[in-house]
């Protein structure tokens, strides 16, 4: 079999070996460092001897032709040719994976199959235009991509660049309203003024973005001043035609002065070739425009680069057309998530509450957890934290209906189960697959006693005074959702000084432990916690709780509701059981000033006295069974009276000549505050009074 004589090395010799496998190659300069264009290139490595043309290996199917060979300098470039490889972030072929910055498996260890470069100034330029546009693809939000777009122009393309948007941005399919306005976003290079090796620039020359804009900010760029495109203007033409300029030509050259705010003073603004112009179009209009500039001592741009810079401005014009719908999607999320949470957590008598809520992830800043406390009848408060299935709008939304539903059936009063049957209900009435955990849980500050039903939650976790951390044993239950299932209420008891803490799974569930290690783990933490200080401080508790988390246990969002038990003491309380008879209101009286006078208030005794006889009266109109009266006494004096009857008080205006409705009229002009509750047999009709 006959075989092709070998042919002549492309290099008279090969490179020394690499340690690491394949043939060394020359450091890449890092992009901050790297020289301006026109700069001579630098010698290219020698290539395997030996190597046929068929024995080429070929590119990976699917790759561009600006991922072959990207980075490596031409072994037949000229001196004084213009290069682009040297500025291109992807690693040239032959580099090892590792070096690339690329994870490496055992698989594809090692080194890459060397490609032949390829040569020209088109493929520097698809190389140049391959690294720039990846680099602004990356950014997420406006500032990323304004930020991908002036490194990757500054100082691989440009000396300097100036990047213009509409202001304000439309959002979407919007139509912008009023007159065309440029703002100056962004601007990076030419700051530092010419470097030594600007050997052709004039002694004593000045830099070139402080000369045009001298009262603009370093780098970070912006200003507070907004440009006005006139509609007949050359800028606006310019605009309107979409494709990048030089400012070769007087209308091109008018319209970079109208943009850089010297219109009337264009004495000293880049001119020729030494200026591009490149309209920023998204994809319904115009939203601004980008300015590249290079200094005197470096070669002019070709007319080739006027597509280098229309890519660089498309790529830059759909990315900040993403951002800004990124942004509106974002608000949008945390306005929802802001209504669906409480604003603020209530300050009920008897207990002291603090809350946090963290989200799983910064891109999925709304999910499903919630969580609620409720003030009811007695002085007592609903404690609520729930979780449905999810991180999405769905999920918020259906969280909302759920929030809001345990907010009306608690202000029934109805028995914690109770409020879970129905929550379960309505879960299946909003759709299939409505799934949730909740735990309700309602504290008796005058009883001392807690009633908690759980519906496939964590349990909660209950830290005593002298620090011991105790998880409450409660029914599991089924998750809100499954349907046909009952709940079980426990009642226990609630220690002035506990700490109670109600959480989601998020927190104590993650990658590394199931949900039981890390309840485990909370219960330590809260231990060694209140071993320092006893009882902690609340807010810096929650604080420690959420220290549990490790770097990379946030797979789920987290809500946290701590509620510490005060309590009030038997000596501030009076309760009295009343029978419905004519006689009733006098009798009440009596015993409110006794109490009053025993707790020493008797500023307030006129007032009391009035209003309780106003409130009784009506109970005893309505009432069958007998009425109850209770007085508290914490940072207000509050009097409650119960009735049967289940119709709620309401307050109106008596005619002149109407004997009686003046009742609630003088509640409402003499109490602090004052409400009617419906209770699950009757109701309670409260005021307040200051002390």
């Amino acid at each position: 079999m006959t075989t092709d004589p070998p042919r002549p090395p492309r290099h008279p010799a090969p490179p020394a070996p690499d340690p690491r496998g394949g043939y060394s190659l020359p450091e890449k300069p890092a992009d901050d460092a790297a020289p301006p264009l026109g700069a001579p290139a630098r010698p290219a490595p020698p290539q395997a001897a030996g190597r046929r043309d068929h024995d080429r290996p070929e590119p990976d199917e699917g790759a561009s032709g600006q991922d072959q060979g990207a980075g490596l300098p031409r072994h037949d470039q000229r001196p004084g040719e213009e290069s682009l490889t040297a500025f291109v972030s992807t690693p040239p072929r032959g580099t090892p994976i590792e070096a690339a910055g690329h994870p490496a498996d055992e698989e594809s260890a090692g080194m890459r199959i060397p490609m032949p470069a390829q040569t020209g100034p088109e493929a520097d330029r698809l190389r140049y235009v391959g690294a720039a546009t990846r680099r602004i693809a990356r950014g997420v939000d406006l500032d990323e991509i304004l930020l991908g777009l002036c490194r990757s122009a500054v100082p691989a393309f440009a000396d300097a660049i100036l990047v213009y948007l509409r202001d304000p941005l439309p959002v979407g399919d919007e139509r912008p309203s009023g007159p065309l306005r440029l703002r100056l976003r962004r601007s990076d290079g030419g700051l530092e003024g010419p470097t030594e090796a600007d050997d052709d620039a004039p002694v004593g020359a000045t830099p070139l973005l402080p000369a045009l804009l001298p009262t603009m900010e370093p780098s970070y760029g912006g200003s507070s001043d907004s440009i006005g495109v006139l509609l007949d203007g050359p800028l606006a033409e310019v605009l309107r035609g979409v494709r990048p300029v030089f400012a070769d030509s007087v209308r091109s050259a008018d319209a970079l002065a109208e943009l850089l705010g010297r219109p009337d003073d264009p004495v000293g603004l880049p001119t020729g070739r030494r200026a591009l112009l490149a309209p920023l179009r998204g994809r319904r209009r115009v939203i601004g425009a980008a300015v590249l500039l290079r200094r005197a001592g470096r070669a002019p741009f070709e007319s080739d680069d006027l597509l280098v810079a229309a890519q660089l401005a498309t790529h830059t014009a759909l990315g900040v057309d993403k951002a800004v719908l990124y942004g509106r999607e974002a608000y949008i999320a945390d306005a929802l998530q802001r209504e669906m949470l409480p604003d603020s957590l209530p300050q009920p008598t008897g207990v002291q509450l603090a809350s946090r809520y963290l989200p799983a992830a910064e891109s999925a800043r709304v999910g499903g957890d919630w969580y609620d406390a409720i003030p009811l009848p007695g002085s007592r408060v609903a404690l609520v934290v729930g979780d449905v299935m999810g991180h999405s709008m769905t999920s918020a939304a259906i969280m909302g209906q759920l929030r809001t539903t345990v907010q009306t059936l608690a202000g029934l009063d109805l028995a914690p189960q109770e409020v879970l049957y129905h929550l379960d209900e309505q879960a299946q009435r909003l759709g299939q697959d409505r799934m949730a955990t909740c735990v309700y849980a309602v504290y008796d500050p005058i009883a001392h006693r807690l009633v908690v039903a759980n519906a496939g939650h964590p349990p909660p976790v209950l830290l005593h005074a002298d620090g011991l951390a105790e998880v409450l044993r409660v029914p599991p239950g089924a998750p809100i959702g499954v349907g046909g299932v009952p709940f079980e209420a426990v009642e226990l008891p609630a220690p002035a000084g506990a700490t109670l803490l109600l959480y989601t799974d998020g927190l104590v569930e993650s990658r590394s432990r199931d949900v039981w290690g890390g309840i485990e783990l909370l219960r330590e933490r809260l231990h060694d916690a209140a071993s320092v200080v006893s009882p902690p401080p609340l807010e810096p508790l929650c604080d420690e709780v959420l220290e549990i988390l490790g770097p990379g246990d946030r797979d789920d969002d987290i809500a946290l509701l701590a509620a510490r038990f005060d309590g009030i003491a038997p000596s501030d309380v009076a309760y009295w059981f009343l029978e419905p008879q004519a006689q009733t209101p006098g009798r009440a009286r009596r015993l409110v000033r006794q109490a009053l006078r025993r707790w020493d208030l008797e500023d307030q005794l006129e007032a009391a006295e009035l209003l309780v006889s106003e409130i009784v009266t009506n109970a005893v109109r309505y009432a069958e069974r007998p009425i109850t009266l209770r007085l508290l006494r914490t940072d207000v004096l509050r009097c409650e009276v119960g009735d049967d009857a289940p119709l709620l008080p309401r307050m109106r205006h008596a005619a002149p000549e109407e004997e009686g409705g003046r009742g609630l009229y003088l509640v409402n002009r003499m109490a602090q505050r004052w409400g009617a509750t419906r209770l699950g047999a009757g109701k309670v009709v409260w005021f307040e009074l200051p002390l």
